[in-house]
Order: structure tokens, then sequence, then C-alpha cells
């Protein structure tokens, strides 16, 4: 069921014939989808084409239809794409038509697939105008869009999201005394970015097709912080989560899934994500080499931490006792509960890593068994930083479920929530 129409008369030289043929459109809408659409929008700019103010005035003078009617007008096309997704966004709304031109469709379907994710269904009716000769396109070129218009498009994209401003506050990286400065490393918050969303915003720095935050809208937020942080962007690697113990070696063939990472390359930011699991950042200032892990409950059981700091001895010759372990912010055994046979398997690495044991949801300290068994495979127990018996530098012990304002979580927010990372670099 269509729930938003949109109807695409940006860029188009509106006169009182393309006005009658506007009219008998929104009629057609009305009679269409006026019982059941929630949303119905006339994207139209205010300064390219648009000549004078009369046209606009042409299109606000028409009947108010018995459906939500607005006029989205901006002088760009990514702008009006962006201010008609939030307003779909604010409603919940999710499946769109968009009535345009044979001649803009392709074009409309790249900035569609540029700022909307997979969370969203298009579907396409052709807007039938006369434009004239001059603007009538040869049918081979219709449904095509060249490199070098794809490549306008999401420069323009960009151009217009470094534009806007960050939300909730100013950027947030958190770090460790405990990490020489031969690295760069940090574990953002959820201040700073642009993702609008209430459970994504502002700073979240994961897409997905099951979420409503766009890659180009991540990416944006990503050079914010590359930019804050000091490395480069076109250089950065994040963890493909499997919940599991796979660690990629960088270098080696990278594997379809993988929960740690380690590297000794200068230069090359590594990340791990974070919503409630805890990321890791592993640091060898002897052997200036670099790691880290995404360790939920799952990955802490199947030992993903000490993985990585065996692929860190494996690999570069690293000695245990020069391993720098950070473990950043994640959700706290005050919120995380999991069925009793599953918190047993915690209550079996010590018994103080669950609470209410004979209950049928105990509560789990994933941090505790991750210093345990870090502590248990070699590493010195002062080269853990990250939980209350270590932390005494910004907070990396607090939370996440219990801090809405500073950080992203899953046990908190559901299924969209946002994501936090912890990354490192070796400096170049």
């Amino acid at each position: 069921m269509t729930e938003a129409v949109l109807i695409d008369f940006f860029g188009l030289k509106l006169n009182s014939q393309s006005n009658c043929v506007l009219l008998k459109t929104l009629n057609a809408v009305q009679y269409l989808h006026a019982a059941k659409a929630k949303f119905l929008c006339i994207m139209h700019c205010h300064n390219l084409t648009c000549e004078n103010d009369s046209e606009l005035e042409m299109i606000n003078s028409l009947p108010i239809l018995p459906v939500e009617f607005e006029v989205i007008s901006n002088s760009s096309m990514a702008a009006t794409l962006y201010t008609i997704k939030q307003k779909l966004d604010e409603k919940n709304l999710s499946s769109i038509k968009i009535m345009t031109t044979l001649q803009r469709k392709a074009q409309m379907k790249v900035f569609i697939d540029q700022l909307f994710t997979d969370v969203y269904h298009f579907e396409f009716e052709d807007l039938q105008l006369d434009l004239g000769e001059s603007q009538i396109k040869e049918s081979i070129e219709l449904n095509t869009v060249t490199n070098q218009e794809l490549e306008e498009i999401q420069n323009a994209i960009k151009t217009y999201l470094r534009s806007l401003p960050g939300l909730k506050g100013e950027l947030t990286i958190l770090t460790s005394s405990l990490i020489p400065d031969t690295f760069i490393h940090g574990f953002t918050t959820r201040t700073g970015g642009i993702s609008y969303l209430p459970t994504l915003s502002s700073f979240n720095l994961f897409s997905s097709t099951k979420r409503r935050d766009p890659k180009a809208v991540v990416q944006e937020n990503l050079r914010r912080l590359a930019q804050a942080a000091g490395f480069d962007p076109e250089k950065f690697h994040r963890i493909k989560t499997d919940h599991a113990n796979g660690v990629w070696i960088m270098g080696k063939k990278e594997p379809d899934s993988y929960d740690g990472i380690t590297t000794n390359q200068r230069g090359v930011t590594i990340a791990a994500l974070g919503a409630d699991c805890i990321p890791l950042v592993f640091a060898d200032p002897v052997k200036k080499a670099c790691g880290v892990a995404h360790s939920g409950w799952k990955g802490t059981l199947l030992g993903v931490a000490m993985a990585t700091v065996n692929a860190l001895v494996a690999e570069y010759g690293c000695r245990l006792e020069d391993i720098l372990v950070v473990m950043g912010p994640s959700v706290g055994p005050c919120c995380f509960t999991l069925p009793r046979d599953s918190a047993k398997a915690f209550y079996n690495i010590d018994p103080q890593c669950v609470r209410l044991v004979d209950s049928p949801d105990p509560y789990v300290d994933i941090r505790r068994a991750t210093r345990i068994l870090l502590e248990r495979g070699g590493i010195l127990p002062q080269n853990i930083q990250g939980d209350s018996k270590s932390d005494q530098n910004q907070h990396l012990d607090l939370c996440t479920s219990c801090h809405p304002d500073m950080f992203f979580s899953h046990v908190r927010d559901g299924i969209n929530f946002g994501s936090q990372i912890g990354f490192i670099l070796i400096r170049e």
C-alpha cells in the first residue's frame, strides 16, 4: 500500500499550461491515493530554473487535498530529498510512490540509492508533461546515468551533508591514558553527528539494510570523526561482525566475517563496533602492532579477546607482557541479563560475573569476564583498562544502557539502535 506520494516538479519551468497538467495530476492522485496515503508532497526548486516567485505561488494556490499536502522547495535535489526523508521518518512511512518524468527517472533513482536504505520501498510512475523538444533526450539516454553524472550526484550529496550542523552536542572522543602516543585511538559517543532519528542520533557509525540511516550519512559522520581524530577515512576498516572469535590479520585474505582485526601497517585505522557489546582496543608499543575486537556475550565466551591477542603474538612476535588492552563503553551488569543456561557459562568463568544466578534471567558482567579471561591468557592486570577496577579516565566503564545521553544501546533502544566504535591506528 502506498503511504506517500511524491510529485517531482524539481527543476522544471512551470507556466499556465503546465499548471493545468499539475492540477490534473493532483486530481488523479487524490482519486487514487487520498483515502490511504498519509503524505503528499510536491518537489519544486526555488532558484534554479524558477524565474520568479509566481511559479511557487501558483503551486501554493492549488486547492488543498484531503491528505497532508506539502510543497518542498529547495535549491538542490539533495536538500529536497533529504528534507522529504526526514518528514517520511517522522511519520514512520516506508512505502513511497514517486511521480516523475521519464527524463528524470534514472537520476532520481541514483539519489534514492544514495539517501535511502532497503527499509524504504519505492515505485515510480511516469509524469506526463509536454516539456518541449529542447528538453527531451534521446530514448537511449533516458534510463541511464553517466559516470560523470553519478559523480556529480554523489558530490552534491556529500556537499549538502557536510553543511549540516552536528546534533546533540559536540563530537566527543573518549581515550585511555594507557595507550601511548605511538598510536591514535579512541571510543566514540553519540554526540556531534548528523543522524537525526531518535535511536540513531546523532553520531551513528554503522549503516545496514535494516536501518533508516543511509551509508552517505554514516560516511559523513566518519569523515567528521577522521577530521577530529586525525586519521584518513579512506584507510579505514571496521570489523564484519559475526558474534564469534574470527580474526582478520590485515595483509592476508579478508574473511567474509570476523570480530577481530590486527595490523602493523602505519596510518591504517581499524575499528570495532559497539552498542552494548565491548569494543576492545589492543596495542603493543614495542612491536608497534595493534588490534581491535568486538566482544558481545557470545564472543566473550568464544574467546575473541584472547584470539586477537594470540594473533598479535603469532603474526608480529608480540610478547604478552607488552600488550595493552582497553575496553570501551558497553552494557553493564546493572542492565544486561541472559537466560539462566547462558548465564551459567559466565558463572563458570567466575561466580562474581553473575548476579541472581538462580533467577530465570540472571544479570551478567561481560566486562569482568573479559578481564578475567585476558588475565588468564597472560595479559598483565595493570595492562588492562576500562572497568571499575582500573578506569580513571573519561568514563570508559560507563554502562551504555544507563547513559542514553552519551551512548547507543541495543538493550535500551531495540533493533533500530545506533553504533559507536573503538578505533586505533599506528601513527605514520
